[in-house]
């Protein structure tokens, strides 16, 4: 009875122990946790990241704390810590992908490479960055159509991002007659820019004589506008430059096929 006795008080002594551990560790992790809630949310990152992060961080630091409770009523937590390991190493495995894909996310995130609003280029995707997850990101194309795209294939491969400078080219080329004069041609080409107000001034855009061609020569254009007016400018270019082609008398060239009539070809044979 006496052995019986002094295992119950020590059995009692160490759940005491224990639980007392346990409750000041979790009043420590709460006090923490609310440290670290306040400097997340004043972070720039995505909401889901935000509350991502937070999760992860609860969850390491009452696992420390369990830990140490067990720690201190003589329970080994080594063969504890070996299993989680284990354990760890094998959903790793099985789950490489899906890691991948969340270091990729948290590279974008802290490294923004760009950010949601930005228009990006990837593999033929064209669009803008609808939002920035842990796994995937989403963009949101022209066609208002949504791609999500694996953050690992984002950080492997390479991504144009075309909203990362204050402005941006847009870069037009066109052809003209031979019998054309080509000061008349930039001159016209120069009105047509000055009666656009998104076409910025500065940079100053540029019109060039390019290839010369079987047909005519080649006239390239370059002009600048903020990243949201290039195609509000790419079509107004389109369309002006035909218009003001046509008026001024200015030809724009197209390949001709001439197909010799059955005399013709008798009298070249003889």
């Amino acid at each position: 009875m006496e052995k019986i006795n002094d295992y119950i008080i020590e059995f009692g002594q160490k759940i005491l122990l224990f639980a007392l551990v346990l409750v000041v560790g979790i009043v420590v992790v709460k006090i923490i946790t609310s440290f670290a809630k306040k400097a997340i949310l004043k972070t720039k990152l995505d909401h889901t990241v935000k509350t991502f992060l937070y999760s992860i961080l609860r969850v390491l630091l009452y696992a420390v704390v369990v830990l140490i409770s067990l720690n201190t009523i003589g329970i080994k937590v080594d063969s504890i810590i070996a299993t989680i390991g284990a354990a760890a190493l094998t959903a790793g495995l099985a789950l490489q992908d899906t890691i991948k894909n969340f270091v990729s996310g948290m590279i974008i995130i802290f490294s923004k490479p760009f950010t949601a609003g930005d228009v990006i280029e990837f593999e033929g995707v064209e669009g803008y960055v609808q939002s920035i997850r842990v796994f995937y990101c989403t963009i949101r194309t022209y066609e208002n159509k949504m791609v999500q795209i694996p953050n690992s294939r984002l950080t492997s491969n390479n991504v144009t991002n075309c909203s990362a400078a204050d402005h941006r080219r847009v870069s037009l080329k066109f052809s003209v007659s031979y019998d054309d004069k080509l000061s008349k041609v930039k001159s016209v080409i120069y009105d047509v820019i000055s009666e656009n107000d998104k076409i910025l001034a500065d940079p100053e855009p540029k019109v060039y004589i390019g290839k010369h061609l079987d047909s005519g020569v080649e006239i390239i254009v370059f002009v600048w506008g903020v990243p949201d007016d290039y195609f509000p400018i790419y079509f107004y270019m389109q369309e002006q430059i035909k218009l003001a082609f046509d008026k001024n008398g200015i030809t724009i060239p197209y390949p001709h096929v001439e197909i010799a009539n059955q005399k013709q070809l008798n009298s070249g044979n003889k």
